[in-house]
């Protein structure tokens, strides 16, 4: 989709499998919680029995939405597996949709099994359930921030002249690139670039050392 500002954003959506692996963990970290809350309320007999019912309550229809708002649309089991729930813009859920989509649940789980809830999910382009639909809410794939390789150490250079978008690009791959050159093919390919880029008094040997320093320039590194 493209938002206001022009920027293509692209949002995979999560298939059944790894949704229904992601609430398989959620379940259970809750089963565990639960039952180690019985054990230690029911010592206090019937007051421990109430408070242990109101956790139920609160465990068991709070847990997602408490996450899905507070932790950038992820539950613990959904961060296991990549996932995260957004509204249908791409914007971080809010709570009014994250209450309206796990209230639904009841709806999704019926008759059994989440069987309604898968249904609906295998139908929908965009495999969405029930409460999805209706919450405007998708569960997309997060995915992780790509970490640029490291620009060999060089002086900082400014280049001699302005550079097109394209040219930069250039610089900036072929610094990223060198760790996995030989000596050779490094001079080689700065030989290439180097001749607009370079001042008459640098020499070829020292073109792959210029080159580096115009690419930290670019990058701001200090």
């Amino acid at each position: 989709m493209e938002t206001p500002e022009g920027i293509d954003l692209v949002l995979r959506p999560a298939g059944l499998l790894s949704r229904s692996l992601a609430f398989t963990f959620d379940l259970l970290i809750r089963g565990v919680l639960l039952t180690g809350l019985f054990f230690m309320l029911d010592a206090l007999g019937e007051f421990g029995t109430g408070l242990f019912v109101l956790a139920l309550f609160l465990i068991n229809w709070w847990y997602m939405v408490l996450f899905e708002v507070l932790h950038q649309g992820r539950t613990p089991g959904k961060q296991l597996m990549g996932l995260r729930v957004v509204h249908d813009d791409g914007t971080p859920v809010g709570w009014s949709a994250s209450l309206l989509r796990n209230l639904l649940r009841f709806v999704d789980m019926l008759p059994f099994g989440y069987s309604v809830g898968a249904f609906a999910c295998l139908q929908h382009p965009l495999f969405k359930r029930l409460g999805d639909l209706a919450a405007g809410t998708l569960v997309i794939y997060r995915d992780t921030a790509t970490t640029r390789p490291a620009l060999p150490d060089a002086p900082i250079v400014t280049a001699p002249l302005a550079l097109s978008l394209e040219e930069q690009r250039a610089v900036l791959s072929f610094a990223e690139r060198q760790e996995g050159l030989s000596p050779s093919r490094a001079q080689e390919l700065a030989d290439i670039l180097i001749p607009a880029l370079m001042p008459a008094h640098v020499s070829p040997e020292q073109a792959v050392q210029h080159l580096n320093g115009i690419a930290r320039g670019l990058a701001g590194s200090a």
